[in-house]
């Protein structure tokens, strides 16, 4: 094994060790702490980088998973890690988004609370492990390890509103925490492991009983994730918890839903593939639309919302409606697009929840709901004869108003961005001749998924438009905000990213493709796991 495998294992033990070393210091040398939090996570960028060229280095699928054995223990005994192009992925996006989130608190946020930035690399070392562990017990772990830090970070600079909120956040995550212990518990009875891929090979020898049993536990897994990914009618919190959370907490937020969307996906397609006999396309229809109405749902709540903390929540469930869709298609080939529409969107959502606290600083409170006044009634002074002709735009709203404009056309879908060539990819493989289009019928449900893509990224461009006349255009404070460089750069950086995204979308498609392909053949996955060679001793006995 060389050095490059040995990285594998460094996006969960860099952010433990970090949090741990920055816990003794004293909580007044906030500085300090967010420079030594802030190289920790550029290090963990790296490595990120690094593992997708590693896991993207292999031109034949069943060459593209890696396994890390701790303690040197094989499968299905010991505890394993497992790389492949899909966790590679969710590593790199989540550090990305980690380091976006963690220069924009560094102006003033991570001193609204103690231990920030502990709990923020805790809740980076949580999500890691859950995209990178080969069992459910660990899972379970690295769950609630994300949890947990979540439960602080939502509180993080307190109020009643967050208070409140990040009360029902917590009530709702630990119900969603038993469920998911229980249906563990369930899974292992019924089989007797909990590793992924020996799962996968025993669920297809399963008697009838065992099989409803284990059945009966993955559904209560799969409603513990859906809780967190959002699905209607699970994610009524979802809207209320991320706009009350702050600016930084609320953008490392918009990756928590797709922890969901990463799991449900994993084991859709490891456990309940084509080889799985009886069990084989457990749950799709229920994904399928239950996606569709969490699209109806967001869609609704972004045209009713007049304040852009709540457009942005119901962003969140639009992106999760539109990703449990595809899964439920069961179409391979149309999860190569949702994985570009995974990194599209959340990249936009995050730069969205950063940038709202900058425009709306030059906003009295209650500005959108005196707009709407006016709209209603008219402007008192609108009959005066002296009007303002030619104002001229300062340059710090000229920048804002042109983050705000990026971020709607990637929220609406429209072109040349990646929000349109995410859309785009999700349609053209769906219609296409390996898809549903040039072997069967397209029905109902795929129709509806067809509309519903399109009708969102409506509702998004006209409350997007809506709000941005009021803000940027017909502006009652008439105020100009005053923002730091520290706190646009990340959000001009991670809208850089969506448009070097898309004058890269050949290559980024070819790995996507990629990464759903090696998804569709869960065999060579179990089969790198199980017969996965032990590390031989230094001395070679």
């Amino acid at each position: 094994m060389n050095w490059a495998n040995h990285l594998i294992i460094l996006p969960i033990l860099l952010p433990m060790a970090t949090a741990a070393a920055l816990i003794p210091i004293d909580d007044r040398n906030r500085t300090l702490k967010g420079v030594l939090s802030f190289a920790s996570t550029v290090v963990l960028f790296f490595a990120a980088i690094i593992l997708v060229t590693l896991a993207a280095s292999s031109q034949d699928a069943a060459d593209s998973a890696f396994v890390y054995m701790l303690g040197n223990w094989p499968a299905p005994f010991g505890i394993v890690l497992v790389l492949d192009r899909l966790s590679a992925l969710m590593l790199a996006l989540s550090a990305v988004l980690g380091l976006a989130a963690q220069v924009y608190a560094m102006a003033r946020w991570h001193t609204a609370g103690y231990h920030f930035h502990s709990l923020f690399q805790l809740l980076l070392a949580g999500l890691n492990g859950a995209f990178l562990t080969g069992d459910l017990f660990n899972l379970f772990v690295f769950f609630e390890m994300m949890l947990a830090a979540s439960y602080g970070l939502l509180l993080h600079g307190s109020g009643p509103l967050r208070v409140k909120a990040g009360l029902h956040y917590i009530a709702v995550n630990l119900a969603a925490s038993s469920l998911f212990l229980i249906g563990v518990s369930l899974i292992y009875g019924a089989t007797g492991t909990l590793n992924m891929a020996d799962l996968a090979v025993r669920i297809m020898t399963l008697g009838p009983e065992s099989r409803m049993l284990m059945e009966a536990g993955a559904a209560l897994l799969g409603i513990a994730f859906l809780v967190k990914a959002g699905m209607w009618p699970l994610g009524f919190w979802l809207p209320t918890a991320y706009s009350a959370a702050t600016p930084p907490v609320a953008a490392m937020f918009a990756i928590l839903t797709k922890v969901g969307f990463y799991v449900i996906l994993r084991l859709s397609m490891l456990l309940f593939g084509d080889e799985a006999g009886m069990s084989a396309g457990f749950g799709q229809t229920l994904l399928l639309y239950g996606g569709l109405l969490t699209i109806g749902f967001g869609a609704v709540g972004v045209l009713a919302s007049q304040a852009m903390g709540r457009i942005a929540g119901y962003s969140v469930l639009v992106s999760s409606g539109t990703l449990l869709a595809a899964i439920g298609l069961g179409n391979s080939a149309v999860i190569g697009g949702a994985l570009f529409y995974v990194v599209s969107s959340t990249l936009t959502i995050c730069a969205f929840f950063l940038l709202i606290e900058l425009v709306e600083r030059g906003r009295d409170a209650g500005a959108d709901v005196l707009a709407v006044t006016m709209e209603a009634y008219g402007d008192l002074d609108e009959d005066e004869d002296e009007k303002e002709v030619g104002v001229a735009v300062p340059g710090t709203l000229a920048v804002l108003g042109l983050c705000f404009c990026t971020c709607a056309i990637l929220m609406s879908g429209l072109p040349p961005l990646s929000g349109f060539l995410a859309k785009f990819a999700i349609l053209h493989e769906l219609f296409n001749e390996d898809g549903f289009g040039g072997n069967m019928p397209i029905g109902a449900g795929q129709w509806i998924y067809v509309a519903l893509l399109i009708l969102s990224g409506l509702a998004a461009m006209i409350a997007m438009n809506r709000i941005g006349i009021r803000t940027f255009w017909t502006s009652i404070e008439g105020t100009i905000p005053r923002v730091f460089l520290i706190e646009i750069t990340p959000v001009l950086l991670l809208l850089l990213a969506t448009v070097f995204l898309s004058l890269q979308a050949g290559p980024a498609m070819r790995y996507m493709d990629a990464a759903a392909k090696s998804l569709a053949n869960p065999k060579n996955y179990t089969d790198r796991v199980l017969t996965a060679p032990r590390v031989a001793p230094a001395g070679g006995v």
